[in-house]
């Protein structure tokens, strides 16, 4: 054998040898024994503070849901991004086309870890990067809370993805680089406890950084630059920037954004727009400790000058 075929010999060897390192690497990974055993039983009454801190009505109900429509979840709202349009599927309690016979565990590591009760991965799509930093006992509650919730029929559509982003497997490896379930911020052993409660409503189960912290190419967040604000999945919009660097809420007082949690009135009151102001009802619903917790919080993080490119917020 020549040179050049021993060469193109090593290559192809390397190839399949880096093709099987990928399908290994990528793998899903489910929940380990000792995660699920802190499930516990879980509490449907605190289950539905969960819920309002995920926002999970505002893209598994109908647009602009009301009243107890909000908890009606038969997905179908489409986010439109560079890599395709996703599609919220149905997590009503419908055994059929919901989520009415997962199990607890199943559910656990859907919101935990990303992965189906049939072993595939989730689209990111869907804020696991975030919700993998709950506590198992919230997941729990909140799991009861949703078992309470009505059963709606409907399959929602797939998703609309092309080539490669419709490989999930692929999800496996964006997952070694960004899921984590450590806290982004260190905070001080000192730190107030309103402080840590607040970093984790936003880092967790609020994923408040889903869409103020801009992404890198593949998706995943900056977290150099958490909170700094960022270029919307879709449309021309931003999520702004609510550190408090330049161009961010520095002049906001901690009392004036738990208001704005409350009411939607900006310190100079203006209104809540746009995206935020289906997150803003949701924060609404929680007790007013975990608002002040929030904006404790909010006020600690390192400050960061804008995200995204100059132009005008939208809400």
């Amino acid at each position: 054998m020549g040179r050049a075929g021993k060469l193109l010999g090593a290559v192809v060897i390397l190839g399949a040898a880096a093709a099987v390192a990928g399908w290994f690497l990528s793998a899903p990974v489910r929940l380990d024994a000792d995660t699920i055993a802190k499930l516990g039983a879980g509490d449907a009454a605190k289950g539905k503070r969960i819920f309002f801190a995920g926002g999970c009505a505002s893209c598994h109900a109908g647009a602009k849901a009301e009243g107890d429509a909000r908890f009606e979840l038969a997905g179908g709202v489409e986010l439109k991004t560079a890599f395709g349009t996703f599609v919220a599927p149905n997590i009503s309690q419908d055994t059929r086309d919901g989520i009415g016979a997962w199990s607890m565990e199943d559910f656990a590591n859907a919101m935990l870890k990303g992965v189906s009760p049939s072993g595939e991965h989730l689209y990111p799509a869907f804020p696991y990067a975030s919700y993998a930093r709950m506590k198992p006992s919230d997941v729990a509650d909140l799991y009861a809370f949703m078992k309470t919730l009505p059963a709606v029929s409907g399959k929602a559509p797939g998703h609309q993805l092309s080539f490669p982003f419709n490989i999930r497997r692929g999800i496996g490896l964006w997952k070694l680089a960004y899921l984590d379930d450590r806290p982004v911020i260190d905070l001080p052993a000192d730190a107030p406890e309103a402080v840590v409660a607040g970093r984790y409503l936003v880092e967790g189960p609020g994923h408040c950084g889903e869409c103020h912290t801009p992404r890198e190419f593949a998706g995943g967040p900056k977290k150099a630059e958490w909170l700094a604000g960022a270029v919307a999945a879709e449309g021309d919009g931003i999520a702004p920037n609510i550190t408090s660097g330049e161009g961010g809420i520095g002049d906001w007082s901690a009392e004036d954004i738990a208001s704005y949690l409350e009411n939607g009135l900006t310190p100079d009151f203006d209104s809540v727009g746009g995206a935020m102001v289906e997150v803003q009802q949701n924060m609404a619903e929680l007790p007013a400790e975990d608002r002040a917790a929030i904006a404790a919080y909010l006020k600690a993080i390192p400050p960061h000058p804008n995200g995204y490119p100059p132009r005008k917020p939208q809400g």
